[in-house]
């Protein structure tokens, strides 16, 4: 059952086991996919920012520019559950998810860069681009039989896609073709960019990215003059900027900001102006700020009884009062935080 309702704040819904892989893509940065293997079950907290963002889905007009929404926050406070919590509305919903779940992964150091054959200046990151095409396929798999792309497009001398094939097709072609797996993840963007919002599309495009701010930020790339690549001349990150743009309707884009040392800025920068630097937040302007709090005393309490529930907290002092008390202590409410402190109890 999926749970949109304020009623059910603080309490957990459970994700259908054929729904988890869509809603919890592989590459997630959370330690969330371990706790799903340990539980044996997909629980999401029911928590207000993300049903600020589905409430916003609901009311919002798809004949206007894309909304654009930023999660941000402490580390660890929950942004991440709180973008799959508004990806798994729009999944149950039947529109088009097209997620990243860990931009950062796209601008860290890659074993297989290789110069784009499209545009020499660029550079494709083949084996993230093959990854990200099968989460996408596993995600969609519904709903590509039913859209036609509007453009031929040529991939060596010999191969192409030809116009009016299934968006499928141009998917399979990306994983069966490793080398150009880059391009064909931009044509899969451009297409749905382009056609999202269309009458005749038949479809709502939700774009869900993790840690949006490394579109913006630095590489630890380096070319082979050991000069570092900048961001934008990545395919990938090329063409996934364009998606933040909201010169498309017919969708929504659904971010989260992250927190890393990866930046060397500030531990206490969390805001999206501090993480998001002035290229970025110029590029993302307007956008919904959404902040994503620690625990509240009721969400706190949640918590400690299912991982009670789930015999998680096996420590005799962590059932008592006192225990319950230090645990709160020594995590502030932070769900990460008490999530990696109960591991040892």
């Amino acid at each position: 059952i999926f749970v949109t309702s304020e009623k059910h704040l603080g309490q957990y819904y459970t994700v259908p086991s054929s729904h988890v892989r869509a809603v919890f893509p592989q590459g997630l940065r959370a330690r969330y996919p371990q706790q799903i293997k340990t539980f044996n079950e997909a629980c999401v907290m029911v928590r207000q920012p993300a049903l600020e963002v589905i409430s916003c889905l609901k009311k919002a007009d798809y004949s206007k520019p894309a909304l654009r929404f930023i999660f941000y926050g402490w580390e660890g406070s929950g942004k991440t559950l709180s973008l799959c919590h508004s990806v798994h509305y729009c999944y149950t919903q039947g529109w088009v998810v097209l997620h990243v779940p860990n931009a950062f992964r796209w601008v860290k150091s890659c074993r297989d860069l290789l110069p784009s054959s499209y545009n020499k200046s660029r550079f494709d990151q083949p084996f993230h681009a093959t990854e990200w095409l099968r989460n996408f396929k596993i995600i969609n798999e519904s709903i590509l039989s039913k859209i036609k792309i509007k453009q031929r497009y040529m991939w060596t001398k010999r191969e192409f896609t030809e116009e009016g094939s299934l968006l499928g097709e141009l998917v399979d072609q990306g994983i069966s073709r490793v080398k150009s797996s880059s391009d064909v993840v931009g044509a899969v963007m451009k297409e749905l960019r382009l056609q999202s919002g269309q009458p005749e599309a038949g479809f709502r495009l939700a774009v869900a990215v993790d840690g949006v701010n490394a579109l913006w930020g630095k590489t630890n790339i380096k070319k082979e003059n050991k000069s570092p690549v900048d961001p934008e001349e990545l395919t990938l990150v090329y063409n996934l900027r364009k998606l933040m743009k909201n010169d498309w309707s017919g969708g929504a884009v659904i971010t989260t900001l992250s927190q890393t040392r990866f930046f060397y800025i500030s531990k206490s920068s969390y805001l999206p102006q501090e993480l998001l630097g002035e290229k970025g937040f110029d590029s993302m302007d307007p956008f919904i700020p959404v902040s994503v709090p620690n625990y509240s005393e009721k969400e706190f309490e949640s918590c400690y009884l299912y991982y009670m529930d789930r015999n998680w907290l096996q420590h005799p002092q962590s059932r008592t009062e006192e225990g319950k008390k230090e645990l709160i202590f020594l995590s502030n409410r932070n769900p990460a935080a008490f999530e990696k402190l109960c591991t040892f109890l």
